[in-house]
């Protein structure tokens, strides 16, 4: 995979660098990391400039969350009861825990939606949540905008610093998501087999 985010890094500059964070928002197993850190890299060398960098790269984070979001949005919270009521049991959820979602999101998201751009497998899927219980547009793209600003400035720095060392990153961002989704995995399955509806 590195190989292939190099060549269109090196094709397309700045435009390879934007399509590549919707893509990674869009399929998750494309890792940030990777593009952000080969962008510092590339500011190192003199070849990339690090506020144009953080510009495609947080343009990009922020239009592959938005299409999560318009999932969600579309299907809607009205839409939910019957999916909840007929397949509730699968997703280990009542309707009441779907009304306290709500009033989470009411309440808290912007700092849901910000807090989570920094955990892996986790930071896209907020989005989708996010449209469901019809967070703002303007408030969910300046917060995912915001969130995405900061840790493209974290990966994009470490690369800079590191350098080609970067790349040995590369190594352990495979096996920590691996990681995280057979986690995410083994803790539905657990959930799934101790779930008892609360009447």
């Amino acid at each position: 995979m590195t190989d292939w985010v190099l060549r269109l890094i090196d094709a397309g500059g700045y435009w390879g660098i934007f399509l590549l964070m919707i893509l990674e928002n869009v399929f998750p197993p494309i890792p940030s990391e990777l593009i952000m850190g080969i962008g510092g890299i590339r500011v190192g060398q003199g070849r990339m400039d690090m506020s144009w960098l953080l510009l495609a790269g947080t343009i990009g984070t922020t239009i592959g969350n938005y299409f999560w979001y318009l999932v969600g949005h579309i299907l809607g919270f009205s839409r939910l009861k019957p999916l909840v009521d007929r397949f509730g049991r699968w997703a280990t959820l009542e309707w009441r825990d779907v009304e306290a979602l709500d009033r989470l999101f009411g309440k808290y998201g912007q700092i849901v939606v910000f807090v989570f751009r920094f955990m892996p497998a986790l930071r896209t899927m907020i989005s989708l949540p996010a449209g469901l219980f019809r967070m703002g547009h303007v408030r969910f793209l300046l917060w995912t905008c915001a969130g995405a600003l900061v840790w493209n400035v974290i990966l994009a720095y470490a690369g800079y610093v590191l350098g080609q060392n970067f790349r040995e990153i590369d190594h352990y961002v495979g096996p920590v998501a691996t990681a995280c989704v057979v986690g995410a995995v083994i803790l539905y399955l657990w959930r799934l087999a101790t779930w008892r509806p609360k009447g």
